[in-house]
């Protein structure tokens, strides 16, 4: 029987990131053979994230890497926030993001064969990480951004790393890129255009911002104020020649109405026209970039900005963590509860 020495333990924890007693076990399982314990090790971390694979893994990070033309924006998840902090964990992310740019996979299945320097997969990394910390630890989703030399990125992160995102913007430079992916996290834009939005989708909205309407005409009847108008249109796309034209000749019978002199009307108009634009617009505003009110110059929407200063936005890519997964309300920390009390009760 070979000695285990704790020279070796060290080796063998440096090499494969177990913890003391799990690398001494394994030394003793294969009598010092640190090459086939680091082989147990993998086979146990193996085993050990099957059984968490069913947990639901909603938290975790963002992490975001540029390189010249290239730039990606991952999530990774765990089960706690706490594993956040976890300087592997925080290395395992910003590693992945890298990776995801040098070898620009075209899918997920593609992201988990990337191998690192050391020749372990992005796959066994995530088994090994999963293994060592103690937590399901998944690779979700990236998206891969490529910009040209004229063009900008800009690459943001906020709430510690819980969203991330990358823009790409012609004209401008770094800053003004920056300044619009800040724009992005706080507004949570999730197409840059009206003409991405599809038309089932705008009726949908547009049906539940007249819900919620009706909703306060309810509250305002009962303290006698006059009801709000339902929402005509949400968005441009609606917005056709004909329906704009029409609102123009509304907008002049009033003023008519009004008795306001007719060489003045094209001095009211404009105001009144931008007026119905953005009270028709409400879901480009809620989902698109460009009809957004921009929140570093709140006098003009994100295009209209942009135009301003002989920019514009080309594409974006935002990642919340943990947006889209259904938490389960007694997964791990139910089980940790459990333990907990188990151990006490002991």
């Amino acid at each position: 029987m070979a000695e285990i020495t704790a020279k070796l333990v060290k080796e063998l924890r440096e090499k494969s990131g177990a913890g003391v007693m799990d690398a001494k076990k394994a030394l003793v399982e294969t009598d010092g053979d640190i090459e086939k314990a680091i082989e147990l090790l993998r086979e146990k971390g193996m085993a050990k994230a099957a059984k968490k694979a069913d947990r639901v893994a909603a938290e975790g990070l963002t992490g975001v890497y540029v390189d010249g033309n290239f730039a990606a924006v991952v999530e990774v998840n765990a089960e706690t926030d706490f594993v956040a902090k976890n300087a592997q964990f925080v290395e395992l992310v910003n590693e992945t993001a890298k990776a995801i740019v040098e070898a620009k996979p075209a899918n997920n299945e593609e992201a988990m064969a990337i191998k690192f320097a050391s020749g372990e997969t992005l796959e066994e990394a995530y088994v090994n990480a999963t293994a060592t910390i103690g937590e399901k630890i998944s690779f979700r989703r990236f998206a891969l951004v490529e910009k040209t030399d004229a063009q900008h990125f800009g690459a943001y992160q906020h709430n510690g790393g819980r969203i991330g995102v990358i823009t790409v913007i012609e004209g401008g430079d770094d800053a003004l890129a920056k300044q619009v992916s800040m724009h992005v996290a706080a507004m949570k834009p999730t197409v840059l255009s009206y003409t991405e939005l599809d038309e089932q989708f705008v009726k949908d909205e547009l049906a539940q911002l007249n819900h919620v309407i009706d909703q306060d005409n309810e509250s305002r009847a009962m303290v006698n104020k006059p009801a709000l108008p339902h929402l005509q249109y949400g968005s441009k796309a609606q917005l056709t020649d004909e329906v704009i034209a029409a609102a123009e000749e509304a907008i002049k019978a009033e003023l008519a109405a009004e008795g306001k002199p007719e060489k003045i009307w094209d001095k009211i108009i404009p105001g009144k026209m931008d007026r119905f634009m953005l009270d028709n617009t409400k879901v480009d505003q809620a989902y698109t970039l460009l009809a957004q009110v921009y929140i570093m110059d709140d006098s003009k929407t994100v295009e209209a900005y942009l135009n301003s200063v002989n920019a514009k936005a080309v594409s974006f890519a935002r990642f919340e963590v943990g947006e889209g997964i259904e938490k389960a309300s007694n997964d791990f920390e139910a089980e940790v509860a459990a333990t907990m009390a188990a151990a006490l009760n002991n």
